[in-house]
């Protein structure tokens, strides 16, 4: 009876253990597909704004850019304008050659001061 127990109880910490690692695996997918919906940005949406366009309106065309991958895709791109504050998009394009593509937009005093196109390395 005692042996009985012994394994009722290990095959519930079993499925105790297996459905907690289902759990975290569902979280962590949730996370990067809420984060690339934060990060992704159409290429038409780029190519229609331009330097100079206040920022509120270059903004409001965007989603919010704010993600734990925004470390990433700052790597390997050129220097960030002095006195800009910026943010970094993936495009919602296919990949070219194997590497996605990183928009960057920069704005100072109120307007786009700089806009950058960059394979994310």
């Amino acid at each position: 009876m005692a042996q009985r127990k012994g394994c009722l109880i290990g095959c519930a910490v079993v499925l105790v253990l297996g459905l907690a690692g289902v759990a975290a695996l569902v979280f962590g997918v949730g996370k990067v597909v809420d984060a690339a919906g934060k990060t992704m940005l159409e290429p038409e949406v780029y190519r229609s704004v331009n330097v100079g366009d206040p920022e509120d309106a270059v903004r409001a065309r965007m989603p919010s850019g704010e993600s734990f991958i925004k470390a990433a895709l700052k790597e390997g791109g050129p220097a960030e304008p002095a006195g800009s504050v910026c943010s970094w998009y993936i495009s919602a394009a296919d990949a070219k050659g194997g590497d996605e593509t990183v928009y960057r937009f920069c704005f100072k005093d109120g307007k786009l001061a700089d806009k950058a196109e960059y394979p994310m390395r």
